[in-house]
């Protein structure tokens, strides 16, 4: 059994300006952080640079998306070059709204995780299944569907990290029960360890997303394939540091 350490993302989605991001951040550094917890922040692409000169170099940065290519005629797109050029190491793929909100395709989103990890991002790549297919009973063959076009991509899993953000969860302030995540969690560990392999399926951190606040942070932590959270709204209040020490 590899011990997996526990990463919680904070992903800021298009909200925040210089002054309420300046202020969460000034927060971040003076908070008391578990040592064994790794942090990433997803930060506006426009603020990247501004959030990693800020940030204490001991919390990571993520941008919010990327495109698959390098460089280009991609108007209002960026690549993983240049959010490595502002010194940002990490990268969230996938996300429902990216999926739902704006179309992206599980074959471009495959794309662009093969890209990010080619360009040295680190890969916090999304999944999770909406309402309708839950109540269809069909969670598994879509959470299977999107994490084969992401296993596809990838050659190297140390950089990467899947987050199951089940879509009736997010932002609707309903969770998924500590069971629901952790019955979930491990069937992805279990199809890893059929299709990837049995290194891959015990390595892998599978973190969950879905309403994440102070209140229900740990008790999802204490399940035993739950390896950490990617936190929404939360991530922008200062309880985003007590669901960093969930699992203090």
């Amino acid at each position: 059994m590899t011990s997996r350490k526990f990463f919680v993302g904070g992903n800021w989605k298009m909200n925040g300006d210089k002054k309420s991001l300046g202020d969460l951040i000034n927060t971040l550094n003076s908070a008391k952080i578990n040592a064994d917890t790794e942090v990433v922040c997803g930060a506006p692409s426009i603020y990247l640079d501004f959030t990693r000169s800020k940030l204490d170099a001991k919390i990571g940065v993520a941008a919010q998306n990327c495109y698959k290519v390098a460089k280009g005629a991609f108007t209002g797109e960026i690549s993983p070059a240049m959010i490595k050029d502002c010194g940002v190491e990490w990268v969230i793929l996938g996300h429902s709204e990216r999926r739902h909100v704006f179309g992206e395709s599980d074959e471009l989103i495959g794309q662009k995780v093969a890209h990010a990890l080619e360009s040295g991002l680190g890969v916090i790549a999304c999944i999770g299944e909406k309402l309708d297919e839950r109540e269809a009973g069909i969670t598994e063959k879509v959470v299977f569907a999107q994490t084969k076009v992401i296993a596809d991509n990838v050659k190297d899993w140390s950089k990467v990290v899947i987050a199951y953000e089940p879509v009736w969860a997010i932002g609707t302030g309903k969770t998924a029960s500590p069971q629901q995540a952790q019955e979930v969690h491990d069937k992805l560990r279990q199809w890893m360890k059929a299709n990837i392999s049995e290194d891959v399926a015990n390595s892998v951190r599978i973190i969950y997303g879905g309403s994440v606040t102070g209140a229900t942070c740990k008790e999802l932590a204490s399940q035993k394939d739950v390896d950490g959270f990617l936190v929404g709204g939360a991530s922008l209040k200062p309880e985003f540091v007590d669901i960093i020490n969930a699992k203090a």
